[in-house]
């Protein structure tokens, strides 16, 4: 099944202090999702923000909410972020013993379920999820902070899983060092959703995210050819 090219620009790298703003100014700029990258200081070396701002957020946009729990556990938080208005919901499979079942409960709040990969994990580990799962997340840098450089070696993970996912209607999405210089490769490799952040921000004005979020996507069409 061939989805259609989606940036999704992660928030992480917005300016925090007109947060809202920033929602509307990026989808306005073109974004097809918005990222949100929750961390607890625990499962990743570094705390961002909880469904109260997700849930604050909300009135800003009609966009997907795209939520990245870097989170552990994450089944105790499940349905407050599904309160809060996010839209899918990504789990990491290295961050608790009962994969389907976060992926059940996922769904049953009536959200699309999503499961993340850090670079270290093989792709084997999700092979008996894939019936549970509307998207697979590929991190493509040690996830806890923005700015990182892109993992080479991760484009063939992507490549791997593109295969291992076969017919089945999942999006693949990749997050960590997406910029347009890498964001052909990713989609070459089989990924359709390119989270994106210092890339599409570091501009501070919606001109500048416009022409990159345009250059990210012109690059991701080229590479899927």
């Amino acid at each position: 099944m061939i989805h259609p090219i989606r940036i999704a620009p992660s928030i992480l790298a917005a300016d925090f202090s007109k947060l809202g703003q920033e929602v509307r100014d990026v989808v306005d700029a073109g974004a097809d999702w918005v990222h949100l990258d929750v961390m607890d200081g625990h499962f990743v070396p570094n705390i961002t923000f909880g469904p109260d701002i997700i849930k604050s957020l909300r009135p800003y946009t009609d966009a997907t909410f795209d939520c990245h729990l870097m989170i552990a556990p994450a089944d105790p938080f499940l349905e407050a972020f599904a309160k809060a208005g996010c839209d899918i919901l990504t789990v990491h499979a290295e961050a608790g013993p009962h994969l389907h079942r976060s992926l059940q409960t996922v769904r049953a709040l009536g959200k699309r379920a999503g499961v993340s990969l850090n670079p270290a994990t093989p792709e084997s580990t999700i092979e008996y999820m894939l019936d549970a799962v509307d998207l697979i997340l590929v991190m493509t840098v040690n996830p806890g902070f923005g700015g990182q450089k892109f993992i080479a070696e991760m484009e063939e993970k992507i490549r791997r899983i593109r295969a291992m996912v076969g017919d089945r209607p999942i999006e693949i999405e990749v997050d960590g060092g997406v910029t347009p210089e890498t964001a052909g490769a990713v989609a070459g490799a089989g990924s359709n959703v390119l989270v994106a952040g210092s890339a599409v921000f570091k501009g501070g004005s919606v001109e500048a995210y416009r022409g990159a979020i345009a250059a990210i996507r012109a690059a991701a069409e080229t590479g899927r050819g």
